[in-house]
């Protein structure tokens, strides 16, 4: 039998190389995609992303259409930013409607020009607090970070029932929650519209990063302070979304806890973990790399991938499995199609604590839109629950 030479056996020596190259390779990608999405959570917005196109408009029967999406075709009230976000326009009901398209009635003045092309579709009706009609304080708060800015609404009546602090969800600012100030301000209370660390308006942590309420609280609690100081004496929290976290944080750990009567939560993060994952299928993440980020975000070493300060503790954000320490009377909106931060655990919360949470559930809003769907349910639905609040 002829002897192999040296050129016929290389080949088997360097199979199993090959292999452990690929391997190198796949865990590498692996890695790579995993520290992406955990950075992904944390890391501020700082653009407004286009979430529908401009394809017609027309200024004399004032209307503009738009692609149609779950979102642009939903009834009622909306903003559209345009021309690359620097114009706003209200939105009001759709007039038109074909298998690709939205046609929706303007409430707003046109601009010069409207671009066609990408445009983003919010909840922010109201882009400025002139808009609403109302006297309005520009306050600063002091925080451990700088000064944020807030602004201030007198209550409609002397004699106010107490501060409303309001929070707005992640990558927006205080100017989503101007919706909910008229109907607020009709209950008999003050409201108070504030920015937090790493909004684009507040001054930025050390580490740049979102903590998804566990270090933004502080800035809801210095709001507080300033408030105290300026001699309101009982607050009620509302939170949109990720600032529904921040008042529940706030809740538990201010020192003002015992001043504060009660929450009102639109939409919101009750327990990071189910939104994540419901985020990561909804995205077609792999569970594997999934689990992978969750753990780099809560574990010291995914600060050197993350740059975050400190890990998170989802154990303490997870209000569900805190449900006992809840002390507060809170009232949760929510719309069970929210097609972003599932409805799951805010059910879950009410079903631990049905003796403190009150959850009026909604359908077709999604995500912090269940004013602009439905203002009057909304704004009934608040006001008779604040209306079980001792008067003090």
């Amino acid at each position: 039998m002829k002897r192999q030479c040296h050129a016929d056996q290389s080949p088997r020596r360097w199979i199993p190389l090959a292999l452990a190259g690929v391997g190198v390779t796949v865990i590498g990608a692996f890695a790579g995609v995993t520290a992406q999405v955990a950075r992904t959570v944390l890391m501020p917005t700082t653009s407004r992303s286009h979430n529908t196109r401009v394809v017609r408009v027309d200024v004399a029967a004032g209307t503009i259409t738009l692609t149609g999406t779950p979102d642009t075709l939903l009834p009622g009230r909306y903003g559209l930013w345009v021309n690359r976000s620097q114009d706003h326009l209200q939105l009001g009901d759709v007039v038109e409607q074909t298998p690709h398209t939205v046609t929706r009635r303007v409430l707003s003045a046109f601009p010069d020009h409207v671009q066609h092309g990408g445009a983003s579709f919010s909840g922010w009706f109201y882009h400025d607090p002139r808009e609403l009609g109302i006297d309005v304080e520009d306050w600063a708060i002091p925080t451990e970070n700088g000064t944020a800015p807030a602004w201030y609404f007198p209550a409609d009546d002397e004699g106010s029932r107490g501060l409303a602090v309001l929070v707005h969800g992640r990558g927006v600012t205080r100017h989503e929650v101007l919706r909910a100030v008229p109907a607020i301000r009709a209950t008999g209370f003050d409201c108070l519209a504030v920015s937090y660390r790493n909004d684009g308006e507040a001054p930025e942590s050390d580490d740049r990063r979102y903590g998804l309420g566990q270090s933004e609280w502080k800035d809801v609690d210095a709001a507080l302070d300033e408030a105290a100081r300026r001699g309101h004496s009982r607050f009620v929290l509302m939170g949109w979304s990720m600032g529904g976290a921040l008042c529940l944080q706030a809740a538990d750990r201010s020192r003002h806890a015992d001043a504060i009567d009660g929450l009102v939560l639109e939409s919101p993060v009750v327990d990071w973990r189910t939104v994540l994952r419901y985020q990561a299928s909804a995205s077609r993440i792999p569970a594997l790399i999934r689990d992978a980020a969750l753990w780099l975000l809560s574990h010291s070493v995914g600060r050197l991938v993350t740059g975050q300060s400190e890990p998170i503790d989802f154990d303490r954000l997870d209000r569900v499995a805190h449900a006992v320490d809840l002390r507060h009377p809170v009232l949760i909106l929510h719309s069970d199609d929210d097609g972003f931060v599932p409805s799951d655990a805010s059910h879950g919360l009410a079903e631990a604590r049905p003796d403190l949470v009150t959850l009026a559930s909604f359908d077709t809003a999604r995500h912090t839109k269940l004013w602009n769907l439905d203002a009057d349910r909304w704004a009934r639905t608040i006001r008779d629950w604040l209306d079980t609040l001792p008067r003090r």
